[in-house]
């Protein structure tokens, strides 16, 4: 599927599956989020319309290894954002876990050979991919600021938003010739895409930061190469090797020791 097409299509189904839940809360919600419209847009613009699209442009074009190094920078990258424009505190366990979890990362992606990093040629796909990054981030901190309404309302917003604004450059993709070829695996795609890393994850993520912050819940993030490590061992046979439990014992250990710590100053 191009790009555009997974990205809309996504967003439309997700859209379908949280309508029924959210229905009862936009009723009530409903008059703050067109009082809050600006955040709602800036919402849906920066964390799920464009990083989405900006992910699967960038993966034409680079290798899956990049893409994760380069999503790699989303926990330090709120963290610094963070401290810069939120003057937010950033202690040395909080510091000190983010490093171990992306020393973790960059095993797993690595193969146990971070010198390997040296050679990974940059080009367009890495940029595409790295101003996504960026946009996550942000999007990530400015959850704080997100109206006070139901979960499942402002999902059902911010959904509805990005349809909007990917509805005319998924037209101009469909004119240049670019067209989905429908199947039952395409379908299957759309329908896990809609259900999981869009319905659900948005939700417990935004979930998250509301409860323990942007800097804490993003660091979670660098869980993905041990899911991606696991699966891949699990469906598709791959071996499982030394760094991928180096890599996982290092990004849980870094988790730990930012999570208790926290804790404990709480």
């Amino acid at each position: 599927m191009p790009p555009l097409a997974l990205s809309f299509w996504r967003w439309v189904f997700a859209l379908a599956l949280v309508t029924p839940l959210a229905w009862p809360h936009l009723k009530r919600d409903a008059s703050l989020l067109l009082r809050r419209w600006r955040m709602v847009v800036a919402l849906a613009l920066m964390g799920v319309a464009s990083f989405g699209v900006l992910l699967y442009y960038g993966l034409e074009t680079t290798t899956a290894l990049n893409s994760v190094v380069v999503q790699a920078g989303i926990p330090p990258l709120v963290m610094l954002f963070g401290w810069m424009a939120l003057r937010d505190r950033v202690s040395r366990w909080q510091m000190a876990g983010m490093v171990l979890s992306l020393v973790g990362v960059l095993a797993v992606v690595t193969h146990g050979r971070p010198w390997d990093l040296l050679h990974l040629g940059l080009n367009a796909g890495d940029g595409l991919i790295l101003i996504g990054v960026v946009l996550y981030a942000v999007y990530s901190l400015i959850l704080r600021r997100r109206p006070d309404v139901h979960p499942l309302s402002l999902l059902w917003a911010t959904f509805l938003v990005s349809i909007v604004a990917l509805a005319p450059p998924y037209a101009v993709e469909l004119a240049s010739g670019r067209h989905t070829v429908l199947s039952l695996e395409a379908l299957l795609g759309i329908a896990y895409v809609a259900a999981f890393p869009s319905f659900l994850s948005y939700l417990f993520f935004n979930r998250g930061v509301e409860l323990v912050g942007a800097a804490r819940a993003s660091q979670y993030l660098h869980l993905q190469p041990i899911f991606g490590a696991v699966l891949a061992v699990l469906m598709l046979g791959e071996a499982f090797h030394a760094y991928h439990a180096a890599g996982m014992v290092l990004i849980l250990a870094g988790i730990g020791v930012s999570s208790v710590r926290q804790a404990r100053a709480a």
